[in-house]
């Protein structure tokens, strides 16, 4: 775990995960519930960095049933999913707290709105910058280089 920046914190049977327990990926993912055999098994939470998480009945690693709530406490449903649609381009705080005064740019759900740096991205968790191609968090430290784009792509 420690080479790929991983780390485990709670129950082991014979070196491996077994029990109660919180798995922290290198992404600063973290799950925290039951483990069996080294992997996720039984009723498990993986919070992201963001404050969303996802709520699963875990099987050898693989979640079998879950539901994911989103950080501002959206919970996201399968069928009859009727926020961001085409037509309702709204943020979920809009739908929840109505809208605020006319004039002030709402490009982000936070209020107020985080500072993006001249000639980056906000991606969500971090910032992109192009020239770079870096994604920086937004405590300042490295989050991953982004690929090189595509630049052959053809749009009719």
């Amino acid at each position: 775990m420690e080479l790929i920046g991983s780390s485990y914190k709670g129950d082991t049977k014979n070196g491996r995960m077994e029990g109660k327990g919180e798995y922290t990926f290198p992404t600063e993912t973290t799950y925290v519930g039951e483990t069996k055999d080294g992997m996720f098994y039984g009723k498990g939470v993986l919070h992201f960095p963001n404050g969303s998480k996802y709520e699963a009945i875990w099987e050898n690693g693989i979640a079998k049933q879950g539901s994911f709530v989103f950080a501002d406490g959206l919970q996201y449903q399968e069928k009859d999913w009727d926020y961001c649609d085409g037509c309702d381009r709204c943020f979920y705080s809009e739908l929840c707290n109505g809208l605020r005064p006319a004039g002030e740019s709402h490009i982000t759900d936070l209020h107020p709105p985080r500072v993006i740096p001249d000639g980056c991205y906000d991606c969500g968790d971090g910032f992109y910058d192009p020239s770079t191609r870096v994604v920086t968090a937004y405590t300042g430290s490295f989050l991953r280089n982004a690929g090189k784009m595509n630049t052959n792509l053809h749009f009719k």
